[in-house]
């Protein structure tokens, strides 16, 4: 019996352990020298704001793929915000796939989650959740 016991409550520690691992895993990756130029050149001239849990769908905002934890959300020349998502999406640097955003509600918000689709075959891959948005502005003056 205590054998039984034991054996149920191994996959309940490595789950718990798996998710405990999972909420650890914000340290941003590395960049590349391409992304990082890249995010450079986006954010040059613009100062860090406080960091805002929503922000409105703009449909004029370009979404940049900088790295597979890192997104920037270009809304004009003055305003960019950055996002560095919860946890690493394996290929969407890549820009290969289509991102498939599911939310409710007129907002982009902190814990939304969105999908990468092949862009050919509709196959369906990672699951991305989005972390906060830093809101870079032009320095006034500029």
């Amino acid at each position: 019996m205590r054998k039984m016991i034991l054996a149920a409550a191994l996959p309940l520690g490595l789950c718990m352990a798996g998710c405990a691992a999972s909420e650890a895993e914000t340290a941003p990756l590395p960049l590349t020298e391409k992304q990082a130029e890249l995010l450079s050149k986006e954010l040059d001239g613009k100062v860090a704001g406080e960091a805002v849990r929503c922000i409105g769908n703009s449909p004029q905002a370009n979404v940049i793929r900088v790295s597979d934890d890192l997104l920037l959300y270009r809304v004009s020349g003055r305003l960019v915000y950055q996002n560095r998502l919860r946890s690493p999406c394996p290929g969407l640097a890549r820009d290969d796939d289509v991102m498939v955003s599911r939310q409710w509600g007129s907002q982009q918000c902190r814990g939304d989650i969105f999908q990468l689709v092949d862009r050919v075959g509709g196959i369906p891959g990672p699951t991305c959740v989005l972390g906060d948005f830093v809101p870079y502005r032009k320095a006034d003056g500029s």
